[in-house]
């Protein structure tokens, strides 16, 4: 989506946030939040990462959408393998799994396999 230029991209997505916040447009909120999550966690900011994805995460709840949760809960697994928590990392991928096969989102499931794979934790 950023074409691997965060520096040109978080402008747009700041500017993002702040539209979809003021139109309470929380969907796309929770895509922006998730955007800024992984433009964070690129430039270190773990916990900060963190809690965008956490909102991003809690707002997708509170709009059932499941698929979007899972999606989220790949995102989180990494940044606790960032923290040296597998246990945690397990965890989340196990819930997301949960999620994306209840909610029918195969491609989701397919993302999980690949984290698992990907953060060792097979």
């Amino acid at each position: 989506m950023i074409r691997q230029d965060q520096a040109t991209a978080e402008p747009f997505f700041a500017r993002a946030r702040e539209l979809a916040a003021t139109a309470g447009d929380q969907l796309t909120l929770s895509y922006v939040l998730r955007h800024l999550c992984f433009g964070g966690r690129a430039a270190g900011r773990v916990d900060a990462a963190r809690e965008l994805l956490t909102e991003s995460t809690r707002l997708r709840r509170d709009l059932d959408f499941t698929p979007g949760v899972a999606a989220n809960l790949i995102g989180m697994a990494a940044l606790s393998t960032d923290d040296g928590d597998r246990e945690t990392a397990r965890a989340l991928l196990d819930e997301a799994a949960g999620l994306a096969a209840e909610s029918g989102a195969r491609g989701v499931g397919t993302w999980i396999e690949e984290a698992r794979d990907g953060l060792g934790l097979t």
